[in-house]
Parts: structure tokens; sequence; C-alpha cells
């Protein structure tokens, strides 16, 4: 006979002794979606009045819909967060990141403890302010600047859609889940992807929206009185209104949910700060810490007398076994994988494996273009490097936002992307940079593609926050940027990038690529796309360039960062460094100073990034101990200081462009060879 022994849940309930008895015992209990959805709000509570900090808004009012959303429909495996073919969970609203937090720790996944949430907000601690992808495994991306989650879904479910289509069923067939709220709806980035995800008619993808009807302010018709349902029924999605607190109108809502042949938004009607008893409903549930009396009123409203960070058995083991509703899916998905003549293609898709002969068809297109000899535009050498690459890596999955004559991205391997056709390669964002660069993020991070997409470097501004975002997370992605400097010519100052690429540059992780001529491209494509860590951007010249490399090497020059490309003639007295479609302009100069009798060597320097990754001594010799430097570049002195020195000199632009012909707005703002010439002269 077994000694019984008192549980802490305070119920007063009698417990067997044994494991294997107690275990038994918990699982008769009967424990409601109710009462799993209260574990939630108390952990939420709990670890935002401990931090002092926080949002427990949206936990409070989404936990029930949450609940069920994970007890009975998401496809996951806590043993295994990596699962290619599992469900994506995107919480867009990344405030209310305790509610996916306690979901992960609730549910088995190790990667989020009880101390984690114990210590929220802390340093060192798996739960930040907001998911981040790289920090907690279990979150799919990173998420806080409102409307980048459901945009960088819209990504995940092109990336299954197209990945079926390659693979079929038997391997990729999942779905993505969003929980937005209104902020996530008012960023005007949500209605570039909603736009896009419905033309694509992506029926793997479910938002539940969290329709509190407040924001900070307050409510939200202080801001908005959009109909969100008719909103993106016009966009070309399926609405349905829902009861975020009842659970079986939830349950219908996500059955019905699964059914349908287009994107699906589910108006889930919630109270923010459900349980508080002054705060709920408004404004103020939003954020920040309750306080003692308004977490003890919730806790009153919720029949939930345990203490802080405690959770009763009976609901610990009913989340366990949610956390195990999908073992048995794995399990056969392994055995199909195992079983698919497709297996080591799709495993290195998903490792994001490059083919072995890539470098040595770089290696050949390099030499020919070495040998070709004619004055191109670095965006065409980039479509001539493209039209090699995609060919032998069917991952590239390209695009370009309404610009693709422009931008040079589409090649004879990429066909169109159209629901009829899911095994294209290229999609046509539409005017939409914003949503594009976020999307890219979302294919980056589902895995199996490396995207890249085009449009003019002038419009990263548009899509700034989504491009940050993909560097912080490190990610595989390509942004072809062309039209890279006044040397677009007429179509003036409001295209003209002047201070684009020195803010790409300031971006943390962000390599920025800015090639001199055909060879130079070819190396930069193979820099970005053996880069697994963070993304790229191609600067790209509208404008014809001579060829700055007429003679064949295999080493990738570029690699470096910057290299001595044409050594000085004579008794060397100067550094002329320069990138781009400036590098023409420096290998001139140095004619004209060489016939003066001064000596200057020509420093191209593609990328600033990869020579500042270099050692003392390969800077020191590239760039010449002591001597005078001079930077032409068109486009504003940000940056050059560390190259040149506060003495150097800099030939480029600080101001706008204008608009006339290309060569009249070089002279016009004094970007010349002479220009570059006196520079120099006046330094020795």
């Amino acid at each position: 006979m077994t000694t019984p022994a008192k549980r802490l849940d305070g119920s007063g309930q009698v417990w067997p002794s044994t494991k294997g008895e107690k275990l038994r015992e918990i699982s008769r209990m009967a424990v409601t979606n109710r009462d799993m959805a209260n574990a939630i709000r108390a952990l939420s509570m709990d670890a935002v009045e401990a931090a002092k900090s926080g949002h427990v808004g949206l936990p409070l009012g989404m936990a029930d819909a949450a609940t069920v959303l994970f007890r009975k429909f998401l496809k996951y495996d806590p043993r295994d967060p990596a699962w290619p073919d599992r469900d994506r969970f995107v919480l867009s609203a990344g405030h209310g990141s305790m509610l996916i937090y306690s979901l992960l720790h609730l549910t088995g996944y190790t990667s989020v403890t009880r101390d984690d949430i114990r210590n929220f907000r802390q340093l060192g601690a798996k739960t930040p302010g907001h998911p981040e992808n790289f920090i907690t495994a279990g979150v799919e991306t990173t998420t806080g600047p409102l409307g980048q989650g459901i945009a960088t879904a819209v990504g995940m479910a092109i990336a299954e859609r197209h990945l079926n289509a390659r693979f079929g069923n038997e391997l990729v067939d999942h779905r993505t889940w969003v929980v937005a709220g209104d902020g996530c709806l008012m960023e005007g980035i949500s209605q570039e992807a909603i736009t896009l995800a419905g033309h694509l008619k992506l029926n793997k993808l479910i938002v539940l929206f969290d329709d509190n009807s407040v924001t900070i302010d307050g409510g939200t018709d202080l801001s908005d009185g959009t109909d969100q349902c008719a909103r993106v029924e016009a966009s070309g999605w399926i609405s349905r209104r829902v009861d975020g607190h009842d659970e079986k109108d939830v349950t219908e809502a996500l059955k019905w949910a699964t059914r349908q042949k287009k994107p699906v938004f589910l108006a889930v009607k919630t109270i923010i700060g459900f349980g508080a008893p002054k705060l709920a409903g408004t404004g103020k549930a939003h954020g920040g810490p309750y306080g003692p009396e308004e977490i003890a009123g919730i806790r009153k409203a919720l029949n939930w007398p345990h203490e802080p960070f405690e959770i009763p058995e009976s609901i610990e083991a009913a989340w366990a076994k949610a956390g195990e509703r999908s073992r048995e899916d794995h399990a056969a998905w392994k055995k199909r994988l195992a079983a698919s003549p497709k297996k080591g293609e799709f495993n290195a898709a998903i490792a994001g494996r490059l083919p072995k002969n890539l470098g040595k068809a770089i290696l050949k297109h390099k030499k020919a273009v070495a040998e070709g000899g004619a004055a191109k535009a670095t965006r065409v050498w980039s479509g001539e490097a493209l039209e090699v690459i995609t060919h032998l890596v069917p991952e590239m999955v390209g695009g370009s936002a309404d610009l693709t004559g422009s931008n040079n991205t589409r090649t004879g391997a990429t066909s169109p992307m159209t629901p009829k056709s899911w095994d294209g390669r290229y999609i046509h964002y539409g005017v939409r940079e914003h949503a594009m660069a976020a999307a890219m993020n979302g294919m980056a991070l589902h895995g199996g593609i490396i995207p890249y997409s085009g449009t003019f470097l002038v419009f990263a501004d548009y899509s700034r926050a989504a491009i940050r975002i993909g560097a912080l997370m490190g990610l595989r992605v390509v942004h072809v940027m062309t039209h890279d400097s006044i040397g677009l010519g007429e179509d003036g100052p409001t295209h003209q990038p002047v201070e684009q690429i020195a803010s790409l540059r300031a971006m943390p992780e962000m390599l920025v690529l800015r090639p001199a001529d055909g060879v130079e491209t070819a190396e930069c494509w193979e820099l970005a796309l053996t880069r697994q860590d963070g993304p790229s951007t191609m600067a790209l010249t509208r404008q014809n360039v001579a060829p700055a490399r007429k003679t064949h090497t295999d080493e990738n020059l570029s690699a470096k960062g910057a290299y001595v490309l044409s050594p000085a003639k004579g008794k060397e007295r100067g550094v002329l460094i320069a990138t781009g479609s400036e590098v023409e302009i420096a290998l001139k100069a140095q004619a004209l100073l060489a016939a003066d009798g001064v000596g200057v060597r020509v420093v191209s320097m593609p990328s600033m990034e990869l020579f500042g990754r270099q050692d003392a001594a390969y800077q020191a010799e590239t760039l010449g101990n002591g001597l005078p430097r001079v930077a032409v570049e068109a486009g504003v002195r940000f940056g050059w200081d560390r190259w040149i020195g506060a003495d150097g000199g800099f030939v480029g632009m600080d101001s706008f462009g204008a608009s006339a012909p290309y060569q009249q707005l070089y002279k016009h703002f004094g970007i010349t060879a002479e220009a570059v010439a006196e520079a120099v002269k006046a330094r020795l």
C-alpha cells in the first residue's frame, strides 16, 4: 500500500506516491481549455510583474484561442523545433511575447525553462522583450516592429507552396498561423502583404486577428474605423468573426479555416487584459506591470489561487500531452523522407547547400567576361551572372518590385510563380518593396529557398525596416538594387541615391557589394550566395561602365573587400580608392596623374565590410602606408573617413542630385577624373 502525499495545487488532493500512479491519476482529472489558458495567463502576468516591464494585455486576451490552436490544430514537435514539415506559428504582435514563451514552455520546448520565464526580459534569458528566433528555439521569426510578422509569414507561406510543388505532399504539407493585432494591420506593410497573399491565393496561411478594439492611446476608434474583414476580402481573402473566449466557436472556426482555398482571416474578438478588474478592455491594459492589487484581482477572477510561477500538475500534464499531439505525424513524415527518392535533394535544399559545380561555373563565366571587353552596366552583368547561377541552384527564387526589365533579375531558369504554377521561381511582387523584403525574410527562415529580388537602390528606404530585421536575424537574402547613383540620370534627385549606400553600410551584419565591372559582379554574386549568416545588397549601375578587370584570375579578389586593381605607374605618391562605376573615373585619373609624373595606385573597394574584416597588415599593404588617399564615389562621404582619414580627399556628393543626362551630372557635381587628380595634387 502506498503512502499518500499532499499536492501543492490548493485542492487538497491526495496523490499516490509512485510516479506511474501519479501520472495516471493526473490524466484522469478533468482539465478544461480555460484551465490551460489560465496557465498561460498566470505565467505571463507573473513574468511581467517580476520584470516590472512587458505587455501582458495580449497574452491575457488571446490565451483561450491560442490554447485551442496548440491543443487541437498546430502541427509541431517540441523535441525537434526545426522539423521541416512543422506548422509555422508567427506572433506578429511581438510585444505580447509572453504568450509564445508560455506556450513553448508548457508544451515541452526545452528552450524556455521556468527560470527563463522568471527572468523575463533579463540579460541572458531565452525570454527577451520581443521574440527573437536566434535566441529562442521554437520562435520562428523575430517580431516586434508591427506588421513585420504578418508580412514575413506571407513569405513562409510562399515557401511552403513552392516546396510543395517541388517535393510533393509527402514531404511538404503544412500551414502558417499568425497572431496579429490592430497595430500590425495599421502598418502600411500589412496592406502590401495582404494583397500579395490574396493575389497568390496562399490557402495555407491563416491569420488570427486579436480584435480587442484597443490601442495604447485608447479605443481603436480614436484612429481607425476600418472594417478589417471587408478589407481582407477585397484583397482576395476569406474571413470569419470569432468569439475568442468561446472554445467551441474558436475550434469550429479553425477547423473551417483549414478547409479554405484562400488565405483565411479570423477576427477573433477578445478582451485585452482579460480578468483584470480595473484595466480589462482599456488602453492601459496593453502594457506595463499591472501592480499587486490588479494581479490579485485577476487571480480571483480566474479562480487561480496558486503562487507566482506555480502551475498545478494536472494542468502541466494536459499541456505536456498537447505537446505530444504531432509525434505520430512527425514519425510518419520521417519514414516518408527516408523512403523518398528525393531525400538527398530535399535535405540539401533545407540545409541551403550549394552545388559543388557552382564555383567552376562562376570561374568559367568570369573568364568569359574578362575576355569580352565590352562596356556594360553592372546590372546587365548581374543578369548575365544570374543566368549562369540560377540554372545551377534550383533553390534560388527571384523577383522584382515591378522593375524586372530594369533590375535584370529574371532568367531563363526562373519562370513566374503563380497559384497555378507554384514551381515557378520568379515572383512578380508588384510595387510592394517593403512586403517583398519581408517575404524574402520569411522564405529564408522557412528554409529550402535562397531568395533574391530587385528594386532601385533609392527604394531601400521603403523596405529598410524589413531589411534591418533580416540583418538582425542573419538571413541569407540578396537585395539586388540597381540605379545606384546619380548615374541613373534624367529621373532626377527623387530617384538618385546619394545617402543610401552609406546608410546600408551603417547597418550591422549587412554586406554591401558595389562591383566595378562584370568580373567583380560575378565575384560578388559568389560572395552573396556562399554567405549563410546574413543578407547582402548588390548595388548596381544603370549606366555602362568600362571593364576594369581584363585579365582572368581564379582568385576571388573581391572576397577581401578591397585590392590593388592598378599599381602606380612610376614612383608612387598617392592612393585612389573607388567603388562601382567610379572605379572607371579613378583609372582615368591615374592616367592623367601619370602623364604629369605623379604615380598613384588604384584600389577597388567593392565591400567596406569585407575589407574591414581583414587584418591590419593587409589593410595597410592595400591602402599604402603613409601615402595620401583620395576616395571617389558618387554618394556622400559618410563612412569613408575610416579609410582615407580626416585629411583624406573625397570626390563625391554633398547634396541631392539633379535631372539631366548622367554625363552632364558627373561634370556638374565635379565627379570627374580631373577633379580626382586635383584632389591628389592638393595633398602632395
